[in-house]
């Protein structure tokens, strides 16, 4: 190993000394990355408790294949596996589905002492599932997980002082006011000329041309809405653009003259 991959090493572990190196004399070696259940990975590491060898295999995985289709590029070995023994309630065989389309990874371990080592190079990666013979078990375990963790513990405390001076509201915190209602405050008038401030004529023009084109007559309160402008600002600019229809079906409404109007309009 390089002087720089050996300050990796350093700089990953934070308490290796500078002169220590990671074994890769297993890097080369095929694992497999599998994602299971917690009450798998619990059961995969806890030996047998029927007091038989505790080197015998926990679980044994079965590998099908199709002869027809074995040599088809498409076709991929199905994988299930079976516990030796199962956690009370959950089920023993569960199907595994393999995935090569992953960011190649390698495995890593520590020792006790700090010693660094490559345990190998992820081949495959897995994912498990609950095989279709026990999905209806897996979706009782689900729902009853899902139930145990929506009940709400509640506790109940007595309370020795039966006069309530637990109960009494602190110095200011609560205000009781046995006055009258007094009357609603009344909202201020809108100064809407004061607070309204003027476009620029042309741009003015140009919006009141736009808003024409939506529709061909306006009344002066919905200008006044739709442009924000003071009233008589508005007016001034609508006497020289527009007609005000004082009868007829559009009667009090504004349309522009003949000769400002687009053709179609």
């Amino acid at each position: 190993m390089d002087e720089q991959a050996k300050n990796q090493s350093h700089n990953a572990t934070g308490n290796v000394s500078s002169n220590a190196y990671i074994d890769s004399s297993k890097a080369d070696r095929a694992v497999w990355l599998m994602k299971c259940p917690p009450a798998v990975s619990r059961r995969l590491r806890t030996p047998p408790s029927d007091g038989l060898d505790p080197s015998r295999p926990v679980a044994k995985v079965i590998v099908s294949i199709d002869p027809l289709n074995s040599n088809d590029d498409d076709s991929h070995p199905e994988f299930t596996m079976e516990l030796a023994e199962a956690e009370s309630g959950h089920p023993k065989c569960y199907a595994v589905d393999m995935n090569k389309d992953f960011i190649p990874m390698s495995v890593f371990s520590e020792s006790p002492q700090g010693k660094l080592s490559v345990e190998g190079k992820i081949l495959n990666k897995f994912d498990m599932r609950p095989h279709n013979q026990n999905l209806e078990l897996y979706g009782k375990i689900c729902r009853e997980r899902t139930n145990k963790y929506m009940v709400k513990n509640r506790q109940i405390q007595v309370i020795e002082n039966d006069r309530g001076a637990h109960m009494m509201p602190m110095p200011g915190m609560v205000t009781f006011s046995t006055a009258a209602p007094t009357e609603k405050k009344k909202a201020p008038a809108k100064t809407t000329e004061t607070k309204r401030t003027r476009r620029d004529r042309g741009e003015m023009e140009e919006i009141l041309f736009k808003l024409f084109e939506r529709q061909s007559n306006w009344s002066l309160r919905l200008l006044i809405q739709e442009t924000d402008q003071p009233e008589q600002f508005l007016k001034d600019i609508l006497k020289e653009l527009c007609v005000y229809n004082n009868k007829g079906t559009n009667q009090g409404t504004y349309e522009l003259k003949p000769e400002y109007r687009r053709s179609g309009n």
